[in-house]
């Protein structure tokens, strides 16, 4: 009698130690999800914040890049002026191309609106690539200024690339989303010898609108 006590004691004993372990592991298991899926959520946050972060600073070296390329192009344009007509004349010559010959039109739009530049191949305006003229004289000064009209980014429009060459133009290749804008300022009375140019490339992402200014003042260096 006493050892079947002792048994059935020691069964109601065992049960219970069982059912209460059972119970402490389903709690352990809840709280461990819970803190899994707090650390998941956290760590995605931190992920979509650094692809965020790359994707700006990817961004802002493209911009930056472009927007010195239109530096570049009319430095090069104009020490070509000026290389080819030595000079007041060849001065006078790059201003006309980029200022109007009043200094108030075109980049120097007095709206604000600025410029661009196109140096792709454009049979309507009797105008060819910049790089297919090796045997013509001075090819850089045979690309296209034009206007932007109003609106947003002096209404310029968007940047094309083409990623079978590599370059950013207005005629193949898909939207790039960057829009560059030149603006001319000058003071012919005052400083007829120096013209500022500014080169403004901005751009559109999920976390906002940027843009980047370049500015250079390009001078006579004749004189």
């Amino acid at each position: 009698m006493k050892f079947c006590l002792k048994k059935i004691n020691k069964f109601n004993r065992s049960r219970r130690v069982v059912d209460f372990s059972k119970g402490f592991s389903l709690v352990e298991t809840l709280v461990a999800v819970s803190i899994f899926t707090v650390s998941i959520l956290g760590l995605m946050s931190v992920l979509s914040s650094g692809i965020s972060n790359t994707t700006y600073a990817k961004q802002k070296i493209i911009a930056s890049y472009l927007a010195q390329e239109g530096i570049e192009y009319l430095r090069n344009m104009r020490d070509t002026y000026v290389l080819y007509s030595p000079g007041q004349a060849g001065w006078n010559d790059f201003n006309k191309k980029i200022a109007g010959a009043a200094g108030g039109t075109i980049c120097a739009d007095p709206s604000g609106n600025g410029c661009y530049f196109d140096d792709q191949k454009n049979q309507a305006e009797g105008l060819f690539n910049m790089f297919d003229l090796s045997s013509q004289p001075q090819p850089i000064n045979k690309i296209l200024i034009k206007g932007c009209p109003s609106g947003d980014n002096g209404g310029c429009p968007s940047l094309r690339y083409d990623s079978s060459t590599g370059k950013y133009g207005y005629n193949s290749g898909v939207d790039s989303g960057f829009v560059r804008q030149i603006k001319v300022t000058r003071d012919p009375v005052n400083r007829p010898d120096e013209t500022k140019i500014s080169s403004i490339v901005s751009w559109k992402q999920v976390s906002g609108e940027y843009r980047i200014t370049f500015s250079e003042s390009l001078f006579n260096w004749t004189n």
